[in-house]
């Protein structure tokens, strides 16, 4: 991703997360709304006093706000890893909740694992648009998993870990088969998964993107991929931010927004 956009992004998310509107933040800096718009948007180059502007405006360090690899870290007072998510404030940081990547990976499994195009691409991509879509419909994570830009799409990077643990703990089976003349690893659910950690509403988010795109093949399903704003805005092997899906077009997105809040996301 491009920096001024990336750059842009972590601006926004923090303005976001500390409940700042865009005409508060830009009267703390001294610029218009619309040039913070723009910066939020990677459309404009920030100097660097306003830069340090920003960085007094949102109580961070200077070189955090501007060195994208610097994680801003979310703790709270009696020092847990985890942060319940208040309704108005985005995480955009991914909070890798592995119980429910579990239960949503048996999920998916028993409703469409037994399909023949199921294999592990289609898995990664299913798991994408699970945790992409519900962000940009609900502003908090579901799962919350990492993921990369890769040639195929998008990829979750601790997928290899839960299903290793999976197996282990004989939820799950991995089998090699082929598919089309091609190799494909497939995972068949041994237990049914636990609805208690899902509510309904991440129920219904689910069944929205397996009714959608699990008749898809790996091909079609990686192209569709490749189309999504937050894959094409990324680097190849960088992470996917999930502020990008507010950037996404109308095919892919999830959200009705009403006007002011759609001109205050979509790119000029």
């Amino acid at each position: 991703m491009d920096f001024y956009k990336m750059l842009g992004l972590r601006i926004k998310a923090l303005r976001q997360r500390k409940r700042i509107t865009q005409e508060e933040l830009s009267g703390l800096i001294g610029i218009s709304r619309t040039a913070l718009s723009s910066i939020e948007r990677g459309e404009r180059k920030i100097a660097t006093e306003e830069a340090y502007r920003l960085s007094d405006a949102l109580r961070i360090p200077f070189d955090t706000l501007i060195d994208p690899d610097k994680e801003i870290e979310v703790i709270l007072e009696e020092g847990k890893q985890s942060v319940p998510v208040e309704r108005g404030i985005r995480i955009n940081i991914p909070q890798k909740n592995w119980a429910k990547f579990r239960e949503v990976l048996l999920y998916i499994l028993g409703k469409v694992g037994s399909k023949l195009n199921i294999g592990q691409t289609v898995i990664y991509k299913l798991l994408y648009f699970i945790d992409f879509d519900f962000y940009e419909m609900y502003e908090e994570q579901l799962i919350g998993a990492s993921y990369t830009k890769s040639k195929f799409g998008p990829t979750p990077v601790e997928f290899d870990k839960v299903v290793d643990r999976m197996i282990k703990d004989g939820d799950i089976e991995k089998v090699e088969t082929e598919y089309h003349g091609s190799k494909q690893t497939r995972y068949i659910a041994l237990r049914k998964p636990d609805l208690s950690v899902l509510r309904g509403h991440e129920l219904e988010a689910i069944n929205d993107v397996l009714d959608k795109l699990s008749k898809m093949n790996a091909v079609q399903i990686s192209e569709y991929s490749h189309r999504d704003i937050p894959w094409l805005t990324t680097e190849d092997g960088e992470l996917i931010e999930y502020e990008s899906v507010f950037y996404r077009t109308p095919l892919y997105s999830v959200r009705e927004y009403d006007e002011e809040i759609q001109e205050d996301i979509a790119p000029s």
